[in-house]
């Protein structure tokens, strides 16, 4: 291969665009992401030359001196590799390093990830990126157990892909940020830096105490609990996100709350938001809307009207038995079997509580109750239906705050105080139920049977946890508890140590903070409801955890219903065996509850099932059924849009909401893209980048450069790093880098049966960690980036390769795109010219390449000799090519200036519609936002067309 040359700077005006080469600071360098500042731009680079080759640096256009190069002013070199191995790698990592066009409608690479690539989660990512939003800001609403966290992941895989996925944010309740953190790395190769406390310890370890955490690390999983503190806030309002995703998002819809203020604070700092929930009604109109002004400030007219066809657009919503997923889930989803619901008679002591409950606080002969605060006795019985334990709690904090002048109520509370002591595991009945229900299923001292036992109050936790180790034999490390006011670190420990094959842990004894979000099912079929939540929506998401995707044997739902001789007031068996048969028969027919009492929320629902313990409305009024709301067909997702917004009391038409012809365009001009790859697999691409980087070495010569290198025949290829690499590694996360020793030995598994086998020992801990012992080689892994990097060094500093192959004439394939003022690719198409003069349209680069005789099988003779004319038959190429792509790219900027027109029309009309109503905090809050989206429109005009020379291909010698 020749010395290349110095590559000329461009003559022309500036432009700046992801795959340029610039020279910043004596150095050469290549464009990989471009954002607009206030007076020029920002440019995310990566080092070149060999001083600062394998290095990252951004520059701004308005310190800096950039100097451009013209992509056009190329050294063509011929390609003596063998197999045209040097072209293969440059054209494929070229492809693959040129962001796709925003709303390209084909995924990339979503389908290539390690999961089942369902229909149904595919669509709701198409609709995050389609061009009917301004920018990927979605509410992913799927019901428990649907793979929410899945569909993130392919949304953020297609952001990366598309340049628009540099810097992301992640926000969970803490007790799942490891969970989180894991499957976006073991399966899109997404890594995330989790800021838990130990976390944050390490960062202000490392950083100056005036340097901004979150400018440190690009890609960032952190608690909610973490964030809200006001410290955390004012920092984040200083930095800017390519993606921002808040899981359990309905803990951040009450106005005025911390949890609200930090998701108000995010919102305006990110392109791309992803706002997820199984439960995001709430009831409260106000608090939806608080969701949709998040993700588009147009969304509700300054009267506070919703924009129902915008519902339709930022909402993704459907469940168990919707159309789209019922026929996809299959045996990846065993049907649950019916509640087991175990009658518990109270014992005598039991039964005693109860009495004194009844005759004294909940209905009392005189009708007066010893307390002024008339909730007070439903909150002793729901602590007497939990434990002992939970009803000495409750009464202890009360006689705390009662007056010794109150002699009534406190004699009362000091009478049940003495009836309550009597209760004791070994007459308590419900508890005995317990230990049997729990030996029947296999629970025991040497036994693998695993329960989750779920009861609302910690003082029922730690009663059930110190007794069931002594009555159950088992060892203390084998039954658990978990609660919400345990650290992020040791609750994140807890759900590992569950999934676990070689844990210990058997029973786990929870409260409802691992009812959302946690999956229980690897290895757990059995859940238990020792207290019963007055809520059809606790009672769902709880059973979610061991009900859900991926769960292959039938889960087992079990209640125990204490019986007291008072009957209905103070026992279960009169209001909470039908909550739980009602949500057993909404689960079946609907996949939903949400609809079933109407209110939407947890406290809402108790609010309802109280009045109806208390005899003042009927179950059946209160609770439909699911006969009355379901209809024959499964409901689609359009349907649960129209349910979700009758809800709010909203009068729907004959189209629900469906997008009108006025905003529901489908068309788009980016062209027809590339899809394939030159390589039938990843390792096949990994492997020709390790033998180009070091000059097709075999195994020995690698590792005297220090990289070990061997594919093992069950298909799992291992690399020693070397350290440039290593240096790459250091931002996967920390306890992966510890349990995997990946530094030392990185083992990958190259195909999809063996990464899918890896993820399933690694789910029950059968290799010694949750984390996959080899990870799965997919497309955005940084591995492949660090050889492809490696390989094409020589390359990269202006070069071009020539390949002979079945073409007739001398042949160039040019890649245009066509950019924003945000340096992002707006479309993309190809074009080949032969003999610079003759142009060819090529929708699909990938087929043409192979149809030239650029494949596997491809045979290099070395006898290639470049024509004394080819820098002219560059330039001349780049000009045909010009002139060919002009009317697709101006198709393309029109359909952008009509999307854009669309969305300036959006804001003019909120805008107008302001000065007709009262200026409120919030709406001056969302007119702020909306100069915001205005000042973001602009810079979505397209602004620049870049035209490359990709390779030039001679015809066949004879």
């Amino acid at each position: 291969m020749t010395v290349p040359a110095a590559p000329q700077p461009a003559k022309t005006k500036e432009t700046y665009a992801p795959g340029l080469m610039v020279r910043v600071r004596d150095e050469l360098w290549l464009i990989t992401n471009v954002t607009q500042s206030v007076d020029g731009y920002l440019l995310k680079v990566r080092g070149l030359s060999d001083y600062v080759r394998d290095t990252t640096a951004s520059f701004y256009t308005a310190i800096d001196d950039v100097e451009v190069f013209d992509p056009a002013k190329v050294e063509v070199v011929a390609d003596d590799s063998p197999g045209y191995r040097t072209t293969r790698l440059w054209l494929e990592t070229t492809l693959r390093q040129t962001p796709v066009p925003l709303y390209q409608e084909e995924l990339s690479v979503a389908e290539e990830m390690l999961m089942d690539p369902l229909d149904y989660q595919l669509t709701a990512v198409k609709k995050a990126l389609s061009d009917d939003n301004l920018r990927p800001r979605v509410l992913i609403a799927d019901a428990v157990g649907l793979g929410k966290t899945l569909e993130i992941g392919m949304i953020l895989a297609e952001l990366i892909r598309r340049g628009r996925g540099d810097r992301i944010l992640v926000v969970t309740p803490k007790h799942i940020m490891e969970q989180f953190q894991q499957e976006m790395w073991s399966r899109f190769a997404i890594p995330l830096v989790r800021l838990d406390s130990a976390g944050i310890q390490r960062v202000r370890r490392i950083l100056p105490a005036s340097r901004n955490p979150f400018t440190y690390f690009s890609r960032v999983i952190v608690s909610m609990d973490t964030l809200k503190s006001p410290k955390y806030r004012a920092q984040l309002e200083k930095v800017r996100w390519d993606a921002v995703v808040m899981d359990e998002i309905h803990n951040a819809t009450n106005v005025g709350t911390q949890n609200n203020e930090l998701a108000r604070t995010l919102a305006p700092t990110t392109e791309a938001l992803l706002l997820a929930s199984a439960t995001p009604h709430n009831g409260d109109p106000e608090s939806f809307k608080e969701i949709l002004r998040l993700l588009d400030p147009t969304s509700v007219m300054p009267d506070g009207t919703i924009d129902k066809n915008a519902v339709n657009r930022l909402l993704i919503r459907r469940h168990r038995h919707s159309e789209e997923v019922a026929n996809v889930v299959g045996e990846k989803w065993a049907v649950r079997k019916d509640p087991l619901n175990i009658p518990v008679e109270a014992s005598a002591e039991e039964n005693a509580v109860a009495g004194e409950l009844e005759s004294t606080w909940v209905h009392p002969e005189s009708g007066q109750i010893p307390a002024q605060d008339r909730l007070f006795p439903w909150t002793l019985v729901k602590a007497f239906l939990s434990s002992p334990a939970a009803l000495a709690e409750t009464i202890n904090n009360r006689l705390k705050r009662v007056p010794t002048s109150d002699t009534k109520q406190r004699e009362a509370l000091e009478r049940l105080q003495k009836l309550n002591q009597a209760v004791t595991r070994q007459n308590s009945n419900k508890y005995a139920a317990l230990i049997n229900y729990l030996k029947e299923i296999g629970v025991g001292k040497g036994k693998a049977t695993r329960a989750v036992v779920f009861s609302e109050r910690v003082a029922t936790l730690n009663w059930l946890q110190e007794n069931l180790t002594k009555d159950l034999k088992m060892p203390q490390d084998s039954i658990a508890v978990m609660h919400g006011s345990l650290s992020d670190e040791e609750q994140m420990r807890l759900v590992d140590e569950f999934k676990r094959e070689d844990s210990k842990l058997r029973v786990l004894v929870t409260g409802d903070v691992a009812s959302e979000g946690v999956n229980l099912h690897t290895l757990c079929h059995h859940l238990i409801h020792y207290d019963i939540p007055w809520s059809l929506i606790r009672i769902q998401q709880r059973n979610g955890r061991v009900d859900r995707y991926g769960q292959t044997e039938q889960p087992q739902i079990a209640a125990l219903l204490l019986d007291t001789k008072q009957g209905g007031y103070v026992g279960e068996l009169h209001v909470l065996k039908k909550l739980i048969e009602r949500e057993h028969e909404a689960h079946e027919v609907l996949g939903d509850v949400g609809s079933l009492i109407g209110k939407h929320s947890v406290a809402g629902e108790e609010d309802e099932i109280r009045r109806v313990i208390q005899n003042q409305v009927l179950f059946d009024d209160v609770v439909k059924t699911p006969e009355q709301l379901s209809e024959e067909e499964p409901l689609s997702e359009s349907d649960l849009i129209d349910q979700f917004l009758a809800g709010f009391g909203f009068e729907l038409d004959e189209d629900g909401n469906d997008i009108s012809e006025e905003n529901g365009t489908t068309y788009s001009a980016s062209m027809p893209q590339s899809r394939g790859s030159l390589y039938s697999s990843e390792i096949e691409y990994l492997e020709d980048a390790l033998s180009e980087a070091f000059h097709g070495a075999p195994e020995k010569e690698l590792a005297a450069n220090g990289v070990g290198y061997v594919r093992h025949q069950n298909q799992v290829a291992e690399l020693t790093p070397p350290e440039d690499l290593r240096r790459r590694l250091d931002i996967l996360p920390q306890d992966y880098l510890a349990d995997r020793k990946v530094r030392e030995r990185f083992q990958l598994a190259t195909n999809t049966d063996i990464g899918n086998e890896v993820m399933r020992r690694a789910r029950t801990g059968q290799d010694g960690s949750t984390w996959p012992k080899a990870h799965y080689l997919g497309p955005l892994h940084p591995v492949t980036d660090w050889a492809t990097d490696r390989a094409l060094a020589s390359l990269s500093a202006g070069q071009i390769t020539a390949i002979n192959g079945d073409v007739p004439a001398p042949t160039v394939l040019l890649m245009a795109t066509l950019t924003n003022k945000r340096g992002q690719v707006v479309s993309r198409a190809f074009v080949a010219v032969m003999d610079g003069m003759i142009p060819q349209d090529v929708p699909d680069p990938i087929t043409w390449l192979r149809s030239i005789g650029l494949t596997e099988d491809a045979i290099n003779p070395g006898t290639l000799e470049l024509p004394e004319n080819a820098h002219d038959l560059i330039a001349k190429s780049v000009q045909v090519a010009t002139g060919q792509l002009q009317p697709m790219m101006a198709a393309a900027r029109d359909h952008a200036h009509d999307r854009i027109g669309y969305w300036i029309q959006r804001a003019n009309d909120w805008n107008a519609a302001k000065k007709d109503v009262t200026t409120t905090a919030r709406v001056g809050r969302s007119a702020s936002l909306i100069d915001e989206e205005k000042a973001l429109i602009a810079s979505l005009e397209p602004d620049r067309e870049l035209i490359r020379p990709l390779v030039l291909i001679l015809p066949q010698e004879a």
